[in-house]
């Protein structure tokens, strides 16, 4: 008896020690998708503060344009949302238009599934797909190694607030701020976007080449007179397919599997 019992206290610290460590590395993980997402917040605040203002002339009021904001978190859809409000657009409109706007979350979603941690459940995948905006999958893209759900938690408590204040601030101060200031916040999120790429594009010239490539692509779809008809939302899409599929058959990167 005295030996069992002695296996079942060993067993049992070996498991509370094992939760320990889990729930530091948990912690570490979440603390660090803060951190990263402190500057997204900041970026979020200036662009959501336009759209809080351009859902206060649509004819929303602030709940609304903040419940959107909570809801939707699509800067793109959003701002072509309530365009279509003001026009008195129909349901059916409006579904579509999202549909192809927002379609691109898709691609990025299935993306970083590849990259989350393979014991990642059906639900953090579920929660993690529901937030995804262009920022925060270009932050966790780029991080090394596996992706905690975690992280991106940490990243998703700090950047969706941050958009919904912003769109609150807009909503309810907006009408004070000249048209050249509230034209010059919504720069902020193209050097969000500037920040995210060019510290991989230094250390990767993989990478670099992408991106040049995708700006002079993206370039030809809007001045090309049979190609700048296709909405934005498609041009996206395909480009999106086009761009990642060449760049994974000409740079591949190796897996565990390819290394052992």
């Amino acid at each position: 008896m005295e030996r069992k019992s002695g296996y079942l206290n060993d067993s049992f610290e070996e498991f509370t020690l094992e939760k320990s460590l889990d729930f530091e590395s948990r912690t570490t993980y979440f603390k660090k998708g803060v951190k990263d997402g402190i500057p997204i917040a900041l970026g979020y605040i200036a662009v959501s503060f336009t759209f809080g203002i351009a859902a206060k002339k649509a004819g929303l009021t602030v709940f609304q344009a903040v419940l959107m904001s909570i809801t939707n978190l699509t800067s793109a859809g959003q701002f072509a949302g309530v365009g279509l409000i003001a026009a008195s657009a129909s349901y059916l409109e409006l579904i579509i238009t999202q549909l192809v706007i927002n379609m691109r979350y898709c691609l990025m979603s299935c993306t970083l599934s590849q990259k989350l941690d393979k014991d990642a459940s059906l639900i953090h995948r579920f929660l993690i797909a529901t937030g995804i905006t262009d920022e925060v999958f270009g932050v966790s893209a780029c991080t090394e190694g596996k992706l905690s759900p975690y992280y991106v938690y940490g990243l998703f408590s700090v950047a969706m607030p941050g958009w919904a204040l912003g769109t609150l601030l807009g909503g309810i101060s907006g009408s004070i701020f000249p048209p050249r200031v509230i034209s010059a916040l919504g720069v902020a999120l193209y050097g969000m976007f500037i920040a995210i790429i060019v510290p991989p594009a230094k250390e990767n010239r993989n990478i670099a080449i992408v991106i040049v490539v995708s700006m002079i692509s993206s370039l030809v779809f809007t001045k090309l007179p049979a190609l700048k008809e296709i909405s934005s939302g498609f041009r996206i899409i395909i480009l999106t397919i086009l761009i990642s599929g060449a760049a994974a058959i000409l740079f591949p990167i190796k897996g565990d599997n390819d290394e052992e």
